[in-house]
């Protein structure tokens, strides 16, 4: 195996690796078990879960263009993924204290929020590696297979967490049921993941250093000049901040729905942690299936026609899915749901990718992190704010169906942005 296939097989598994944290603390395990172990009741705990993730996404979408832009003046992403990674590791570590009861409410969503911070903000410095990695006409497919690879992480994370853990009358290691020591472990498993399978990214994928390198002062100057001077002159590049207006709100819309599942599936169907688990395994699987399907795809029609197609998908399935009250159908229709969840994240950031100027590739995604953040307050809190006034959780969940809407509306009026994504 010759080193650029190791590097494109070390930068697929850190999907694979970080893809433990969204599996295990945002949606089915730690986020279910906040709601119904250490809040108040299930109202309460969604609406307090969608708070404290409306305020990280704000901390996000201010952080991330600058660092994105630091690490292009620096040429050196990987220190700062380093960084971030080990800070989402040692927080998703630290809900292990969160212990059942009203009074660890703080302390669960601030070792929450630190972490989520960590991982999203790790992500920007991940998918500005992917453009050195492989030729345009190929950028599709990696990304794709990252995704796939990811969703597989997640499912095994899940897996392990629900057969070892989770599931057995008698835990290992003499957990202990009566204080949820069971449950509590899945956040050491996730983080030990997380620094485990995210090593091989910072061996043998490795970075072109084009010029002298400056100092992190003149980094951190540079990078924020450059940020402001990207957001100004945004009106040169109409098509990138046309799709980055319409990714803006559309994720806002899947990353609700993605993150309130497990939250979901407790309140309205009354599923117990084995059950949500044994949902977040099959919309793994699913997920999967439709990441890796779907990585051709994208190279063959191109990014735009291949998110368009999914988020019509979504769309129509979510309806189906607020209205149901069987518990079997939400299984299905969640499993649907997730098949076309990952080509729309992956065909994404493949556009992303294809759009902007390989020399700012980093400020780009910065503002693609931006474009996926800037908003990400406004959908939890939305969701949580009409689960209190009409007590219900259906009516809730509702409200991402807008936020798709809107996104697949933008999406269909930017015809011209088929042409130039399309292949490579």
């Amino acid at each position: 195996m010759d080193a650029g296939q190791k590097a494109k097989i070390s930068w697929c598994l850190y999907d694979w690796a970080n893809s433990a944290f969204p599996a295990i603390i945002s949606t089915f395990v730690f986020s279910a078990y906040f709601t119904g172990v250490i809040a108040p009741n299930k109202e309460a705990g969604m609406a307090l879960w969608g708070q404290m993730t409306s305020l990280v996404g704000l901390v996000i979408a201010i952080l991330s263009p600058f660092l994105g832009a630091i690490a292009d003046h620096q040429q050196r992403r990987k220190p700062l993924l380093l960084i971030f990674t080990c800070v989402n590791a040692i927080a998703t570590a630290g809900l292990w204290f969160a212990t059942p009861g009203e009074q660890q409410i703080i302390m669960a969503l601030v070792w929450a929020g630190i972490a989520t911070i960590g991982f999203e903000i790790a992500i920007v410095f991940y998918n500005s590696m992917l453009p050195n990695l492989v030729p345009p006409s190929h950028i599709g497919r990696l990304s794709g297979w990252g995704w796939a690879l990811g969703y597989a992480g997640g499912l095994c994370s899940l897996i392990i967490c629900l057969l070892v853990f989770v599931q057995p009358e008698i835990p290992p290691f003499g957990l202990d049921k009566a204080s949820f020591e069971h449950v509590r472990i899945t956040n050491v498993v996730c983080a030990l993941w997380v620094l485990i399978f995210s090593g091989p990214i910072f061996f043998f994928v490795h970075e072109q250093q084009k010029s002298p390198r400056v100092t992190l002062y003149q980094s951190m100057k540079a990078g924020m000049a450059n940020v402001v001077m990207v957001i100004r002159k945004l009106g040169n590049y109409k098509h990138i901040a046309w799709f980055l207006l319409a990714k803006m709100i559309y994720i806002d819309g899947l990353n609700t729905l993605f993150a309130f599942g497990g939250i979901y599936a407790a309140g309205q169907f009354g599923m117990d942690m084995p059950e949500i688990l044994l949902f977040g395994i099959l919309l793994n699987i699913t997920a999967g299936i439709g990441a890796f399907g779907f990585a051709w795809i994208d190279d063959w029609i191109g990014p735009r026609q291949t998110i368009i197609f999914a988020l019509v998908a979504v769309f129509i399935l979510g309806i189906s899915l607020v209205l149901i009250t069987d518990k079997a159908w939400f299984y299905f229709l969640g499993m649907m749901i997730g098949m076309f969840f990952g080509p729309i994240q992956s065909a994404s950031r493949s556009m992303m990718v294809r759009l902007s100027p390989p020399e700012m590739i980093g400020e780009f995604f910065g503002l693609y992190s931006l474009a996926g953040k800037a908003t990400a307050f406004v959908g939890p809190a939305i969701l949580s704010w009409v689960t209190l006034i009409f007590n219900s959780q259906q009516a809730g969940m509702a409200t991402v169906l807008v936020f798709i809407l809107t996104g697949l509306v933008l999406m269909i009026f930017l015809p011209r942005l088929a042409k130039q994504t399309k292949g490579g």
